[in-house]
């Protein structure tokens, strides 16, 4: 469980510079959760309790849609490649690297397949997002613009909902097929309050692939 909140446990806006404002501010990158962890998450579940009066909506992107939109040459080259994912790649593009080293040693780097296979339909979708940092056995910076490419992608308008949030709203999204990011509202002035569970997968999907890790 997790508290997605500007407010401190008193009920106060958090200062300007308080970790937690920081590091969540993440959080309005394209992601999935919990990519950065061997075993990833399945779904997630997302409870409105107060919400500002102007944005802050939450946006949601398809990555079944987005792979089935690919080429065949594409789906061809992408099928297969495995990526790392790391928390810290997506909290150093916002500016947070105060983490240390015992943190970094709790969650260190893990691999995750670019393309994986939905369990329960056998259906493909693309698998990254902000915690994806490179493509294993690419150049680095190859794999990151292909990384960017296919975000870019899956992002486009045809593919996403936003959710305007009502107080009481809850929303249930499967982390193995979606993405989603928050959008900025007046944070230093307006509260926001929402609570997030999220429900582990059952093993790590490279290893269900039956690739083999390097």
């Amino acid at each position: 469980m997790a508290d997605i909140s500007n407010i401190d446990h008193q009920g106060k806006l958090l200062a300007e510079d308080d970790q937690r404002r920081l590091h969540n501010r993440a959080n309005q990158l394209w992601h999935t959760d919990n990519t950065f962890k061997h075993v990833p998450a399945r779904c997630s579940l997302l409870s409105a309790r107060e919400i500002p009066p102007t944005g802050g909506n939450t946006e949601f992107a398809d990555m079944r849609a987005a792979y089935d939109a690919l080429s065949e040459d594409r789906k061809s080259e992408i099928d297969g490649l495995i990526v790392e994912h790391s928390i810290y790649r997506s909290r150093e593009v916002m500016g947070f690297t105060d983490f240390s080293d015992a943190a970094r040693a709790e969650l260190p780097p893990v691999q995750q397949v670019l393309v994986r296979e939905h369990p329960a339909t056998g259906r493909k979708a693309l698998y990254i997002a902000s915690h994806a940092s490179h493509v294993i056995g690419w150049p680095e910076d190859e794999g990151r613009r292909l990384i960017e490419e296919l975000i870019a992608l899956a992002t486009r308008p045809e593919f996403v909902y936003r959710h305007r949030w009502r107080e009481g709203d809850l929303i249930v999204w499967d982390n193995r097929c979606t993405m989603h990011r928050a959008r900025p509202y007046e944070e230093m002035n307006e509260r926001r309050v929402l609570h997030r569970t999220t429900v582990s997968d059952e093993m790590n999907i490279v290893e269900r692939a039956g690739l083999a890790l390097s």
